[in-house]
């Protein structure tokens, strides 16, 4: 059993109020840390608190705006310099990583530059929950415990109790996360396919699939400005779906998306809090990850196997 004396967790701004509820699970106290911001906009991290010789976890999840990210750096580099025995990054949305590739030439894989850029800094391990794209981990010369948002969505899923139950994905690329939720669940499995004019804007969307008289769950990783997804669901709707819900491991939620969801065929749109929600949609409701990753972080501390906390 790990000794509470030997580890300490800490959060940083934009993810303390999970780095909280993690404490919790784990029956230790946040740890102290301060961060100075000067009025360029340049800040400055520091353990108010002796790390020396303990296993440290930095819980920040890196979504825009990019300081997020540069705090989490400075909290790595902090922790080596402090002589942590181990500096472990909790990062349960791992921003940057829908840039996974070039998707066209003469731009950047960011990534890869991320993962670079937490590597020099000197993590130990990542702790994340659904990448984007699962070879990610390959960015990463350390362990990479991938968390999967699926342990938690499924038994919400069950607890609806619907009839006629069809899994859906809003884009081709989905499929084969959609997939396993319909073998996990024996139901059927509906495709949308889309073409994009540019970048958060959709331009066509066709389903691949019946979904009339069935009650739909759409599945993704991602919410952003919640156009593809509202799209899907409408035309659910219209070719004779009884109802349409969707989830998503990550909220982003940016620009217009609290308006498209609340004007769309939605039931609800369900999240994890990964991503601190701060909108008014009356139809988003968030599921907590703390439990999932406290006990992942038990794990890790006793050299146990995390594998068993997956349901697929």
């Amino acid at each position: 059993m790990y000794d509470k004396k030997n580890f300490a967790v800490f959060a940083g701004t934009a993810t303390k109020y999970l780095a909280v509820k993690i404490c919790d699970s784990l029956g230790c106290p946040l740890g102290n840390m301060s961060m100075t911001r000067f009025s360029d906009g340049e800040f400055e991290v520091c353990f108010e608190e002796s790390i020396r010789g303990k296993d440290v976890f930095l819980v920040q999840s890196t979504f825009p705006n990019a300081d997020n990210l540069m705090e989490l750096l400075l909290m790595v580099d902090a922790a080596k310099r402090a002589s942590a025995r181990t500096v472990n990054a909790v990062i349960p949305y791992f921003g940057w990583a829908r840039q996974d590739r070039k998707s066209k030439p003469r731009v950047s894989i960011a990534a890869k530059l991320v993962a670079d850029m937490l590597s020099a800094a000197g993590i130990n391990r990542l702790i994340t929950m659904d990448l984007h794209a699962d070879q990610e981990q390959g960015f990463f010369d350390v362990p990479v415990d991938h968390l999967y948002a699926s342990s938690i969505m499924l038994p919400y899923i069950q607890s609806l109790n619907l009839e006629n139950l069809v899994i859906a994905t809003p884009d081709v690329g989905g499929s084969k996360r959609a997939s396993t939720y319909s073998k996990y669940l024996n139901c059927p499995l509906v495709l949308c396919n889309k073409t994009r004019k540019k970048a958060n804007e959709v331009a066509t969307m066709q389903i691949i699939g019946d979904v009339k008289n069935a009650n739909v769950i759409l599945v993704d990783d991602i919410v952003d400005t919640a156009g593809t997804i509202t799209k899907a669901a409408d035309i659910m709707i219209e070719n004779g779906a009884l109802s349409v819900r969707a989830i998503a491991s990550h909220g982003i939620m940016s620009g217009k998306a609290d308006e498209h969801v609340q004007n769309s065929a939605l039931t609800e749109m369900v999240f994890t809090d990964s991503i601190p929600y701060s909108g008014t949609c009356s139809k988003v409701k968030s599921l907590p990850t703390a439990d999932l990753i406290a006990e992942t972080i038990r794990r890790v501390l006793n050299n146990e196997s995390i594998s068993d906390q997956y349901l697929i």
